[in-house]
């Protein structure tokens, strides 16, 4: 996967006084939309953009402050960049939730070390749950083994996908111990460790260009300033509201787009597309629904309640559902030309499938709603 530098936007572009979530939107339309094909396609991992994007805060704004966060701002900037690329939007939940481990983590040394340079976006990285998260759940057995060793641990195995890395980037994940069986630890894996090996993955259907690699650890070490937390359970617990809620601006985004999407085409084509079952005023509805319950429930990631926990579950599924639905509706709207590789309506459909596959998916969404958790 290819590299292309993002030239800086003129000073005039992203005003100071804007909020993060508009300098983020500027961004996205100046810098990521024509990049958008090439990432689709897997020619370009948007690193340079990235970076660009922590230069305006977009990788900060939802680290907690005494006790406390709000991840409107994250859920709103990951929104802005999924109105134009999917798979942007899906890199930027990658590093928001590093970030959200790192800043959430009570091993001081690693919060001194690590979290602001995740913030800003000095140094990228992504998310290693989807396979932790299907163990919690009864879906998988933990992939990562490790041992106490002095300094730390020694951690063996791999996982099949996990996406926004390179050589210099991290990423968040977890083992069983060895030594105590039923034991979890969550740790930062550094992917310039010489016992980690990135193996690129077979081509997706669309996305290519996340930066997405299966992962090998041989008996790497991994020192006690790399661990997030000893006994991952209660971690986890606290942290997986703002994992699963930060993935809503994702499909925010491109619901927002396959509006877009259907609007462009009312004029020439409305006379006939009048008699499809799903018009844009039922998405617009939709939408306006979801934001809301979003943003409601982004202020407060901490809360401990089962119903919080259900109402965030409940509005991922749905987001899932009505991405995927959004898209369909966008393609039939657009009739043969949404046909066309050239045209996003074909690139939107793949992309509302992955907001339905991304761990956790619809169906894992539903098992856990349905009460059966591992």
């Amino acid at each position: 996967m290819g590299s292309l530098a993002v030239s800086r936007l003129a000073v005039d572009d992203v005003l100071p006084s804007a909020s993060i979530a508009d300098q983020v939107a500027v961004i996205a339309r100046k810098n990521l939309a024509p990049q958008a094909v090439a990432i689709d396609e897997g020619t370009v991992y948007p690193d340079e953009l990235l970076r660009r994007l922590g230069d305006v805060g977009a990788w900060g704004s939802h680290q907690p402050e005494n006790g406390a966060a709000d991840l409107r701002c994250a859920i709103q900037s990951i929104a802005a960049l999924g109105e134009v690329c999917g798979a942007t939007a899906f890199m930027a939940w990658c590093q928001n939730t590093l970030v959200w481990y790192a800043s959430n983590s009570d091993n001081p040394a690693l919060v001194a070390k690590f979290a602001e340079k995740f913030a800003s976006g000095q140094i990228l990285g992504g998310t290693g749950l989807s396979n932790p998260m299907k163990s919690f759940f009864g879906i998988e057995k933990l992939k990562l083994k490790g041992r106490k060793v002095e300094g730390g641990y020694v951690v063996k195995g791999a996982l099949p996908w996990v996406s926004n890395l390179g050589p210099d980037h991290y990423f968040g994940t977890i083992f069983e111990r060895e030594d105590e069986p039923g034991s979890i630890v969550m740790f930062l894996a550094d992917c310039s460790n010489p016992g980690i090996t990135l193996q690129p993955c077979k081509p997706f259907l669309a996305m290519d260009g996340t930066g997405t690699y299966g992962v090998q650890f041989r008996d790497v070490f991994v020192p006690d300033e790399l661990i997030l937390a000893e006994t991952a359970r209660p971690f986890v617990k606290k942290i997986r509201a703002g994992f699963i809620l930060l993935q809503a601006g994702m499909g925010l985004g491109l619901i927002k787009d396959c509006i877009q999407i259907m609007d462009e085409v009312d004029a020439p084509l409305g006379h006939v597309n009048r008699y499809l079952p799903q018009q844009p005023v039922q998405f617009r509805e939709l939408h306006a629904e979801f934001e809301k319950e979003t943003m409601a429930l982004a202020r407060d990631p901490y809360n401990a309640d089962d119903s919080y926990w259900r109402r965030v579950v409940a509005l991922r599924l749905r987001l899932g559902d009505a991405s995927v639905a959004a898209a369909h509706a966008a393609m039939l709207h657009c009739g043969a030309r949404g046909y066309l590789k050239s045209h996003r309506a074909q690139r939107r459909l793949r992309e509302a499938y992955f907001v339905a596959i991304i761990t956790p998916a619809t169906k894992q969404l539903r098992k856990m709603l349905a009460g059966d958790e591992h």
